[in-house]
This record gives C-alpha cells, sequence and structure tokens, in this order.
C-alpha cells in the first residue's frame, strides 16, 4: 500500500513537470553585450540531514540489514506491478507458485520476525492467565513461603544486578520510543511548511519563466540596436580602421615632403642671404686694400731715410721693410661667382606650392571616414532590413517554441495537486495524533513498569536488613517486593499490546526502508517506473506517450529527475527537441549570407590621397636647381682665410714699437702716422668686414649642409611615394575587402554569439527544474523516509528491545520478588542445625 502512494506520489509530481520551463540564467558576455537571465531564489533546501538523532537511525538501518540482507528485488516488484499477480489469477499454475516463493524468500527475515511477533503476542496473554492462577492455588511462587538454601544470599544478589541490567538497556529503548514518537510528531507537523515551501517554489519556477522568454527576446533588441550603432557609426569603425593603414604607410612619406618644403623654402632664404653677404664682400674689401697700400708706400718711402743707412738702425729697417708684404691683400672673394642662377632655380621650384599639396594629401588621409561612410551609403539600409528580418524570425520561433501552452498544463495540474494535499492533510494529521497518543500510552505503560522495578530494587536493596528472617522482613524491603509483582503484573498486561504495535511498524517501517526509502536514494526506484508498458501497456516509455506524444523516445523518469537535479533546463530534461527543435530554426546562416553578400558590395576609392604629379616634379626641380653642385670648397677655403695676412692691431702695435726705438726725425714721425692709420683701417673697415665674412663662411657650411646629399635625399622621398602609391593601389583595395569583411563579421558575431546563447538559454538554461527535483525529494527523501519511516523504525527497535527483554525481566522479577516480601512461613530446624544456619545467615546474607 505504501509503495503504491509513493508511486502515485511521483507520477502527480511528474505529471506536474510536463508542463513547465524556464528558471534560471546564464551570464555572458561579447564585446559590450551583457544577458543576465532573471535568477529565482528558492525556499526549499535540497538535502536534509538530521540532527543527533541520526546517529540512532543509521544504528537502525545497520540493524535492518541483518533483518533484510537481500538486495532491491526489481524483477520480482517488476512482476507485480505489470499485474502478473492479480487476485483473480489461479494461484495453482507454477508462475504464481513461483512468485509466492520469491516474495517469500525476499521477505523471509521479516516474516521469520513477523511470527515471532505473533507468538509473543498470542502466547505473552496465555502465559499471563496461566501464571496468575497457577500463583492463585500457591503454586509458581505464589506460596508464601520460603526455603532456606545456602546459596539464596548469593541468588538475590545475582537475580538483582541481573533485573537492574535489563532495565537499564529497557529503558534505553523506551527512550527511543519516546524520541522517535516524539520526531515523528513534530515532523508530522512541519509537512504543511514542507508542502508550502515546495509549491511556492514551483509558482516561482512558473511566475520566472514568462520573464526569462521575454528577455531573451528583449535581448535580441538589445543586440539588433547595438550592431544599429555599430552601422550608423560605420564612419568610425571602419573607415578609421582603413584610415589607420594609410596613415601608417603615407604619413611618415608625407611628413618628409612637408620637411622637404619646409628645407626649400629656408633654402631660398640662405640663398638670397649668402649671394647678399658674398656681394657686399667682393667690393667691399678694396678700400682696405687701398688704405693698406698707400700705408705700404708710404712707409717705403720712408724707409729709404738716412737713418736707415746708421748701422744701428739698418737692422731695424729692413725687419720693418720685410713685414710691408704683410699687408698685401689675403683673400680674393672676387673670383668667387655670385649664386644668381641657384637663386632663380629654387625661385621656379617655389612657384609651386608643395606645402599645400601636402595639405591636400593629409586632408585626403583625414576624410577617408567621411568618404567610406558616403561610399557606403546604399548598403547600410539593406543590411538593417535583413536585421528586421531576422527579429521577425526570432519572435515566430519565440510563438512557436511550446513553452506557453506546457506552463498552462503545468498551472493546471499544480493547482489540483495542491488542493489535494492541503485536501488531505488534516485527516493524516488527526490519524497522526491517534498514532502519537497510542504510542505515547505504550511508551509510557512500558516506563510504569520500569518505575515499579526501579521501586522494587530500590525498596529491596535498602530495606534488606541483615539479621531479619524471611518472616521477620521489614515493610521496605517488603513494598519493594511488591512493587516488582505489581510491574510483572502491567507487564503482561501491556507487552503483548507492545508487541502488537512494534510488528505494526517492523512490517511497514522495513518495507518502506527497504522497497522505497533505499531504491529512491540508489535511483532504483525510477528504473521500475520506467519498465516499458509498466504505467501504461501501450506506451513503451510513459513519458514520452504523456509528454511527446510519442511513445518511442527514450525518456525516462529516472533520467528527468537527473537533470532536474542537476539543475538542467526543462526543454533537455523532457528532450522537448522532439516536439520543436530549437536548433534547427534558430539559426540564421542564410540571413548572414545575405548580409556578407552585401557587405562584398562595399566599394571605397583611395585612390587620390597621395602627393600630386606635380609635387613630384617640385621636388625633382628642387634637385635640380643646382644648390648641391655648388664649389662649396672654393668658397669655404676662401671665407674662411681673414682679409688681411697679419693681425691688423698686432702689426701696428709692432711698427709702433719699432717707431719708439728710433731717434726723432722724419721716419719715426712717419712710422708714427702709418700705426694710426693701421688702427683706424682695422677699427672702422676690418672689424665690420671680417664679421660679415665668418657669416658669410658659416652660411656657407650651411648651405653645404643642405645641399649635402640633396638629390639622395629627393630620391628616397620619391620612391617612398612610389611605395606609398603602389600601396594604395595595389594592397589598399584588399585592405579595405578585409577591413570590410571585419566589420561585418563584427556585426554578424553579435548575432550569431545572440543566437549561441538563447539556443543555450532554452535548452539549458530557461525554467532549470530543479525545484521540481528538490519536490521529489521532499515528498519521498524527507517526508516519507526521514520524516516517517527512519523515526518509525527507530520507535519499534526501541520498544521491541524493551518488550522483549520484559520476558526474562518478569521471570528474573518473580524470583527476586521472593527476597523482598515477607514471608508468611518459613523452614524451622533443630537448635544445632538452626544455630548454624543463622551463623551462615548472619555471615552471608549482605545487602546488594
Amino acid at each position: 500500500m505504501t509503495l503504491t502512494l509513493g508511486v502515485l506520489l511521483l507520477l502527480g509530481l511528474c505529471q506536474s513537470t510536463i508542463s513547465e520551463e524556464p528558471s534560471s540564467s546564464p551570464n555572458s558576455t561579447n564585446d559590450g553585450l551583457k544577458f543576465q537571465l532573471p535568477m529565482p531564489t528558492y525556499e526549499t533546501k535540497d538535502h536534509y540531514t538530521p540532527r543527533s538523532i541520526g546517529n540512532l537511525f543509521n544504528m537502525v538501518r545497520i540493524f535492518l540489514y541483518v533483518v533484510q540482507p537481500n538486495f532491491f528485488p526489481r524483477d520480482l516488484i517488476r512482476e507485480i506491478l505489470q499485474k502478473k499477480f492479480e487476485p483473480s489469477m489461479e494461484y495453482g499454475k507454477p508462475e504464481s507458485v513461483v512468485l509466492t516463493l520469491q516474495i517469500i524468500q525476499y521477505e523471509i527475515g521479516i516474516l521469520l520476525g513477523v511470527v515471532l511477533g505473533l507468538l509473543f503476542v498470542i502466547l505473552m496473554p496465555l502465559v499471563g492467565l496461566c501464571f496468575g492462577v497457577c500463583r492463585c492455588f500457591n503454586k509458581c511462587g505464589g506460596e508464601m513461603h520460603q526455603r532456606q538454601r545456602r546459596d539464596w544470599p548469593f541468588r538475590r544478589k545475582y537475580y538483582a544486578l541481573a533485573l537492574l541490567i535489563l532495565c537499564v538497556i529497557m529503558s534505553i529503548g523506551i527512550i527511543y520510543g519516546f524520541m522517535a514518537n516524539h520526531y515523528l510528531r513534530t515532523h508530522i507537523r512541519k509537512a504543511r511548511k514542507l508542502a508550502d515551501s515546495n509549491f511556492r517554489d514551483l509558482r516561482t519556477l512558473q511566475n520566472v519563466t514568462v520573464p526569462q522568454v521575454t528577455y531573451v527576446l528583449d535581448q535580441f533588441t538589445a543586440t539588433k540596436e547595438r550592431a544599429v550603432s555599430d552601422l550608423d557609426n560605420i564612419k568610425t569603425l571602419l573607415g578609421g580602421n582603413i584610415q589607420e593603414h594609410v596613415k601608417l604607410k603615407t604619413i611618415p612619406v608625407l611628413d618628409d615632403v612637408e620637411a622637404m618644403a619646409k628645407e626649400i623654402r629656408e633654402t631660398k632664404v640662405l640663398l638670397v642671404s649668402v649671394n647678399k653677404n658674398l656681394w657686399e664682400l667682393k667690393r667691399s674689401p678694396e678700400e682696405i686694400y687701398r688704405g693698406l697700400q698707400e700705408v705700404k708706400r708710404d712707409l717705403e718711402q720712408s724707409l729709404k731715410d738716412p737713418v736707415c743707412s746708421i748701422p744701428a738702425q739698418r737692422a731695424r729697417c729692413n725687419s720693418i721693410k720685410m713685414s710691408l708684404d704683410q699687408l698685401d691683400n689675403n683673400t680674393y672673394l672676387g673670383q668667387l661667382r655670385l649664386l644668381d642662377n641657384e637663386i632663380n632655380h629654387v625661385n621656379g621650384v617655389l612657384q609651386t606650392n608643395l606645402s599645400s599639396l601636402v595639405q591636400m594629401s593629409y586632408q585626403s588621409i583625414n576624410n577617408i571616414p567621411e568618404r567610406v561612410e558616403k561610399q557606403t551609403t546604399d548598403i547600410i539600409p539593406a543590411v538593417k532590413r535583413i536585421l528586421n528580418y531576422i527579429g521577425l524570425n526570432i519572435k515566430m520561433i519565440a510563438q512557436e517554441v511550446p513553452i506557453r501552452e506546457k506552463l498552462s498544463v503545468f498551472l493546471d495540474s499544480i493547482d489540483d495537486f495542491e488542493s489535494n494535499i492541503y485536501r488531505e492533510l488534516p485527516r493524516v494529521e488527526k490519524y497522526e495524533s491517534y498514532r502519537w497518543l497510542s504510542c505515547l500510552i505504550i511508551c509510557c505503560f512500558l516506563t510504569l513498569i520500569m518505575i515499579f522495578y526501579y521501586l522494587g530494587l530500590l525498596c529491596g536493596v535498602f530495606g534488606y536488613k541483615r539479621n531479619a528472617t524471611p518472616t521477620t522482613r521489614g515493610c521496605v524491603s517488603n513494598t519493594g517486593g511488591t512493587f516488582l509483582m505489581v510491574g510483572v503484573g502491567i507487564s503482561f498486561f501491556i507487552c503483548w499490546i507492545s508487541m502488537l504495535s512494534v510488528v505494526l511498524a517492523f512490517v511497514i517501517g522495513v518495507n518502506m526502508e527497504k522497497l522505497v526509502c533505499e531504491p529512491y536514494q540508489n535511483r532504483k526506484l525510477f528504473q521500475i517506473m520506467d519498465t516499458p508498458y509498466l504505467l501504461n501497456e501501450n506506451w513503451k516509455y510513459y513519458l514520452s506517450g504523456k509528454i511527446l506524444n510519442n511513445m518511442n523516445i527514450n525518456l525516462t523518469i529516472e533520467q528527468v529527475y537527473r537533470d532536474c537535479k542537476d539543475n538542467k533546463g526543462i526543454y533537455t530534461a523532457l528532450q522537448l527537441e522532439n516536439v520543436y527543435n530549437v536548433s534547427k530554426h534558430l539559426t540564421i546562416k542564410e540571413h548572414i549570407r545575405h548580409m556578407n553578400n552585401e557587405f562584398k558590395k562595399m566599394s571605397v576609392n583611395l585612390d587620390d590621397i597621395i602627393l600630386k604629379e606635380e609635387g613630384k616634379r617640385n621636388l625633382l626641380d628642387f634637385s635640380d636647381s643646382g644648390v648641391e653642385q655648388i664649389d662649396y670648397d672654393t668658397y669655404l677655403a676662401e671665407t674662411g682665410k681673414s682679409l688681411t695676412k697679419v693681425n691688423l692691431l698686432t702689426y701696428a702695435s709692432g711698427l709702433k714699437e719699432q717707431a719708439n726705438k728710433l731717434p726723432p726725425g722724419v721716419l719715426k714721425e712717419s712710422l708714427t702716422r702709418n700705426v694710426i692709420k693701421i688702427e683706424d683701417i682695422h677699427n672702422i673697415k676690418f672689424l665690420p668686414l671680417d664679421l660679415q665674412l665668418k657669416e658669410l663662411h658659416h652660411q656657407m657650411q650651411e648651405l653645404q649642409q643642405r645641399g649635402s646629399g640633396l638629390k639622395v635625399k629627393v630620391t628616397n622621398i620619391l620612391d617612398a611615394l612610389d611605395s606609398s602609391q603602389k600601396f594604395i593601389t595595389n594592397d589598399l583595395p584588399s585592405i579595405i575587402i578585409e577591413e570590410s569583411k571585419k566589420y561585418a563579421d563584427i556585426i554578424v558575431s553579435y548575432f550569431e554569439y545572440y543566437l549561441n546563447w538563447a539556443n543555450v538559454a532554452v535548452m539549458e538554461e530557461i525554467a532549470a527544474c530543479k525545484p521540481v527535483a528538490t519536490a521529489f525529494d521532499s515528498a519521498f527523501d524527507v517526508f516519507l523516509c526521514n520524516y516517517i519511516t527512519k523515526p518509525m523504525n527507530l520507535f519499534w527497535f526501541g520498544i521491541g528491545k524493551a518488550t522483549i527483554l520484559l520476558l526474562p525481566a518478569i521471570i528474573i522479577a518473580v524470583k527476586l520478588a521472593k527476597y523482598y516480601r515477607r514471608m508468611d512461613s518459613e523452614d524451622v530446624y533443630e537448635d544445632d542445625e538452626n544455630i548454624a544456619m543463622k551463623k551462615m545467615y548472619s555471615t552471608a546474607s549482605n545487602p546488594l
């Protein structure tokens, strides 16, 4: 009966499961896309662990393996459930006999215990009746006379100790009974709370499903908006990437051209300055040279003075005469040609504004994103139309997936099942109160027996007097014996009732544990229910016929439970792909192909972004301007010389020193006058021209530096321009195609990612059915096994142990009471014999 109820409960929950969907969610990202399904919070725990009493449950479970060591009879139960063992069948048939023997073989341990229990139930009242009648006739220890023996003090101690041990063991069993009875009652009261939490979880599962489905659909809108945003931003995403490739190849060479344009302008300025200084230096030194020649002639004439014929002055005059050659010309700047031709050539080069051409190239490169946007104006609307069509297709798929249909069936089943549960719960609680009261009465009677036994032992031990004879025992000792006999009487009255309850609990509890609880935990119970044609003779697999309308699909209760236990989606758990294959329909390969074809039509023309031909010709003209061909060595050699062969101030100082050594006269005056002239020439004419000459020399060095390798520089720039032009002409189209493909792949990847996520969400995440598995566990593992079966087994284990031990306790208590009660008569001996007996009594009889 219990197994049948369990099967019906399992099928009821299974039927509720059939029509449900979404409940969990993945958390994923793809370049900014974040999808987070609504996550429900459930109340019911997915496991139950008894606290300290769990150790007692395990102890009883170990004992059950002794009583029932056989494995779960899967084939036998299948035969029974397949109606091969019906009341209408002929029991004389061999197969019926074999089936019966198989049942007896499996239940042999339980049957043996039942037989022994029933014998106890039947015999104990009869034995008690016979015992009472026997004692009424002063038999069976009913005679109030105690024969004295040598070992009776030992027997009294032995019986007292044995009864005490039995009472302690029985008390432990009774405590087990009280604990199990209280545990069963308190946890049965929790059944309503357990049912409430499970139904709330199932409703939470049902309520969160629609938002999850809606969320999945809404994420297509978010994905589409992201794709449209990228399409509208094609200028930056595609044009910007193409621009980066072009910049990498063209900006360096354009920078070189810009630098060359600047150099042309600076070279022209430098040429003009050199030419101006050279022209001035070609005529200005003549005044210095004429002045120095006049000084030289004047000094030559003065040296003919008679003073120079004086031997003492002759050497000095000769020295002065020989130094006059130092006043001759030292440079020949007039031989250097002016740079008018080069200036004219550079001016011709500057007729073309090379910097303006370079800026035009820069501007062309900067305008690449806008040009890409303009050249793709026809493609973007076409792609957007494809995206809109994909959205319509997604909505159609959402409508065709049988989620809402299953949800409605699920909700109806939950309502009906919930109403049935709550309708039966008051009745269950009512019968449970009867059971609790009955078990409590049995435990209380057994406790009363133990109290009488303990009181009897207490009064008998402490009320015993060493010198008292059986007829002179005290009131306390006699009361102890009376308590023991009262306990014996109540034991005969209650033990058979207690054993009857133990037998009943034993049969139900052991079979529930071995046929329901253990097979549920190792899932063999599901394997029984998944037997083909068991629950419906027309369906090979019950769930597939019930849910999928196709009995040949291998959809088992065990697999559904396992998937729900792993918190998989209901789509996967119930194999709804056999009803509607989401993976097959949730694909956009055809739309992606059309989208890629649209992007392949993209054509971006960027041929005119590099320097124009007139700019290249301008560079060639500059390299042929003659700046590089100037004879810089000659110019530098002449401009590097001083205008005079000697430092005029030094020469004048030396001449003045020589004049001071001459005697006064015409020669001395002439020398003094010419020293002044030389100093004037140096200060007035020489110094400005010398500075100008040095400047010219520096300018020529700079001009040489600029002109050195000019043709090579220009050639390199032109080669780089040609390379850039080849890149734009030959390589850039393929780069544009590649970048266009990458751009298209990004747009497509949004939808591929969304579809993959949606596919996984529908198949694995939406309506994750863990609450269904938790409901199964709550019904079987928690309620049926932990709330009922395990405490029931602990009850019969404890009370059964106490009840069985009542039998030896009765025998020992009856014998022990003889040593505590006051007798009406006792053995009387002669004087010598009596004295010996009293000595023996006084030495050997000590209280326990």
